[in-house]
C-alpha cells in the first residue's frame, strides 16, 4: 500500500494523517520531517537536507554500514530495500553463534559451572564468565550498527533489518517504515540475583537510542520475528532478546509514533538506571498511536523522563505472558491520555500499571475492554492504588502541549489498526 492509498483508507474511516506523516508523502519519502507540534521530538528533520550524493540505497549489511559511516555529520538518507541480515560476513555468508564463540566458552560448561544448586546465588565470575563476555563482544561487533547525526533510515517496500541492532548515538535522526526483527543474543548471562528465582539477561535491542537527541521513530514494526521458543535452564527461560526499542543514557526529545510492537516481553525502556547520572532533565519522550500487541511488559517503563503516552492501543491475549503495561520508575512523570486496552477478563485492572519506585502517575481518558465486556472508562490510578501499596499520587508536575492531534479513545482502535506499522 502506498502513501496515497493509505491516506485514502484512513479517509474512509473519517481519519487523517498527522502533519508529520503527511510530509513523507511524495516521490522522495526519505525527506519527510516531523511536524512542529508532534511531541517532544517536534521539528526533527533527519537527513531531509541531504545532497544527492548522500542519498543511498542499500540491500545488505556491508552497504548499510558503509552508507551510515559516509560523510560523518552531513545530512544523509539511507533507503533500505529487501531483507538485510545482521549475522552475515562482508561476503554475505551466514554466521552462526558458533562463529562468535570464544574458544574457552561453551554453553554446557557454563550451565555446569554456574548451576545455582552448586554455584549459589552469586553473580557468575571467573574464566568461563569472561569467555562468555568475550563471545558476546564478538557478536556485538557484527550486529550492532551505529547511526550518527542528521540521518534518515527509511524502508522501501517491506524492508527488514533482521538480527541487527541500530544504535542511534547522534542528534537529529529519523527511522521510518522498517521492520526490525529478532535482534538475538547468542550468549545470554545468568543472573541469580534478578528476581526471586534469577533470570537470563540478553544484550541486544532492535533499536537503541543511546544519548541520542531529536529522534523520530515512526511507522515501523518491531518483533522477535517468530524466534520465541527457547529452552529452560535453571527453571527460567533462556531469554535471547532484550528490548525492542530502548531510550537510554540521557537520550532526549524523542517521538515514537504509529509503530507496531508485538510478541515480545521487555519492550520499551526509557531510562536504564535508577542513579541520577545523565538522565535528570532529559528522557523527554512522546509515545502515540502505537500498537502494543502481546507484549509482556515495559510499554513503556520509565525512569526520570517526562513521557506523554497517548492514543495507543494495547492488546493482551495471553494473561499468563503478561506482566504490566506502564511502568512507573524513579522520578518518572508519565502523562497518559486516551489509551485503549483490550485484555482478558483474568487480568486485574490494577495490574496495567506497575510500581518501579516512582511516586506519581497521571492517566485520563482510558477505555478498557475486559474479556467479552464492552469498553468502559477506567481510572488507572485509582485501580492501581486500590490494589497496591504504596499509593501513587496524581501530580506529575507538567502538562503536555506538543500534541498535533489527540483522538478520542473510542476512535483509537480503528486509527491505530489502520495506520500503525510500515506503509507499502
Amino acid at each position: 500500500m502506498r502513501w496515497k492509498a493509505f491516506a485514502g483508507c484512513l479517509a474512509l474511516l473519517g481519519l487523517t494523517l498527522t502533519a508529520g506523516t503527511a510530509e513523507a508523502h511524495g516521490h522522495d519519502p526519505g525527506r519527510g520531517v516531523l511536524g512542529a507540534h508532534d511531541g517532544w521530538g517536534a521539528g526533527t528533520t533527519g537527513g531531509a537536507a541531504a545532497a544527492p550524493g548522500d542519498v543511498h540505497t542499500v540491500t545488505k549489511r556491508s552497504e548499510l554500514v558503509a552508507a551510515l559511516a559516509a560523510h560523518p555529520g552531513a545530512p544523509k538518507i539511507v533507503y533500505v530495500r529487501g531483507t538485510i541480515e545482521g549475522n552475515v560476513d562482508d561476503r554475505d555468508r551466514p554466521r552462526t553463534c558458533d562463529d562468535f564463540a570464544d574458544p574457552a566458552y561453551s554453553l554446557p560448561a557454563y550451565l555446569a559451572v554456574y548451576d545455582p544448586a552448586t554455584w549459589g546465588k552469586v553473580e557468575p565470575s571467573g574464566p568461563l564468565e569472561e569467555a562468555r563476555a568475550r563471545s558476546q563482544a564478538n557478536q556485538a561487533a557484527q550486529v550492532v550498527v551505529d547511526v550518527g547525526p542528521n540521518t534518515t533510515v527509511y524502508g522501501l517496500g517491506g524492508a527488514t533489518l533482521h538480527g541487527l541492532t541500530l544504535r542511534v548515538t547522534g542528534d537529529n535522526v529519523i527511522l521510518r517504515n522498517l521492520r526490525f526483527s529478532d535482534a538475538h543474543d547468542c550468549f545470554p548471562q545468568w543472573d541469580p540475583l534478578d528476581g526471586a528465582d534469577g533470570n537470563w539477561n540478553s544484550e541486544y535491542d532492535n533499536v537503541d537510542l543511546v544519548g541520542a537527541t531529536h529522534v523520530w521513530v515512526s511507522h515501523n514494526e518491531f518483533s522477535d520475528g517468530g524466534n520465541t521458543s527457547q529452552p529452560t535452564y535453571f527453571g527460567r527461560k533462556y531469554e535471547v532478546h532484550d528490548g525492542l526499542l530502548d531510550i537510554v543514557n540521557g537520550s532526549d526529545l524523542v517521538t515514537v509514533s504509529d509503530n507496531r510492537l508485538h510478541d515480545h516481553d521487555k519492550t520499551m525502556l526509557i531510562g536504564n538506571t535508577d542513579k541520577p547520572t545523565y538522565d535528570v532533565g532529559k528522557l523527554r519522550v512522546t509515545v502515540h498511536h502505537n500498537l502494543f500487541s502481546d507484549i509482556g511488559q515495559r510499554a513503556p517503563r520509565v525512569r526520570y523522563g517526562q513521557v506523554h503516552v497517548y492514543d495507543n492501543l494495547y492488546v493482551v491475549r495471553d494473561a499468563a505472558a503478561y506482566s504490566y503495561s506502564l511502568g512507573v520508575g524513579v522520578e518518572s512523570r508519565i502523562h497518559a491520555e486516551n489509551n485503549f486496552f483490550r485484555i482478558p477478563a483474568s487480568v486485574p485492572l490494577g495490574a496495567l500499571v506497575h510500581y518501579w519506585k516512582g511516586t506519581a502517575f497521571h492517566a485520563t481518558g482510558t477505555l478498557v475492554s475486559s474479556g467479552a465486556a464492552r469498553p468502559r472508562p477506567v481510572d488507572l490510578l485509582a485501580e492501581y492504588n486500590a490494589a497496591n501499596d504504596p499509593d501513587l499520587g496524581p501530580d506529575v508536575g507538567w502538562t503536555p502541549t506538543l500534541v498535533d492531534r489527540l483522538d478520542p479513545t473510542w476512535a483509537v482502535p480503528a486509527r491505530v489498526l489502520a495506520g500503525a506499522g510500515p506503509v507499502f
